[in-house]
């Protein structure tokens, strides 16, 4: 297991042993012990999987509020998408800057994203399934989302769309700015 790092404290891109052989392949996409190796000691307690039927489809920038926020460790199991995860740590090096990483069901890479980021991807294919684990039970009264196309943010997703016209939940069209969105989080020097 192979620990990367990105330009932003915190986040990592994570790649995974795969063993093959004629009948296929085997990976362990999690192990407490050996995360815990690599520095990674957050206890997950739900898994959620999602589904998109249609490429295009732009789900996010979605939170938390703490005391409910939550660390999550993302992986593409069909398809092919890009993940974004945004800096919403007041005080923080970081603030409002992202990253984006492609995960695919050929490439199996995993990224761990710490309390205190935005979250949302983008599908490239359709029929993708999405899985993460999360640190934190969801919520529904602390959930928040800030606009996919925030112009202080600036994520490039024209490059991605091709041109075509995003398929978003409602929820996602009518989210708020970065700056009028709801925030709680508060850097730490060692998150």
């Amino acid at each position: 297991m192979k620990l990367n790092t990105t330009k932003i404290e915190g986040l990592y891109v994570i790649d995974s042993d795969c063993y093959k052989d004629n009948r296929g392949w085997f990976m362990e996409t999690y192990n407490k012990e050996k995360y815990e190796e690599l520095g990674l000691s957050t206890v997950f307690v739900q898994d959620n999987l999602s589904y998109s039927k249609q490429k295009g489809t732009i789900r996010g920038l979605h939170y938390q509020l703490a005391p409910y926020s939550q660390a999550k460790l993302v992986r593409c199991i069909k398809g092919r998408i890009v993940d974004v995860a945004v800096d919403i740590r007041k005080g923080s090096p970081t603030y409002g800057k992202w990253t984006a990483t492609e995960l695919s069901e050929e490439n199996m890479r995993t990224v761990y994203i710490p309390q205190g980021f935005a979250h949302g991807f983008i599908t490239l294919t359709d029929e993708v399934e999405f899985m993460y684990k999360c640190d934190n039970f969801y919520n529904k009264e602390s959930e928040k989302t800030i606009r996919y196309d925030d112009s202080d943010i600036n994520i490039d997703w024209e490059y991605l769309l091709e041109g075509n016209t995003p398929v978003l939940s409602d929820k996602d069209k009518d989210a708020p700015s970065f700056k009028d969105a709801e925030n709680n989080f508060i850097y730490k020097d060692n998150c």
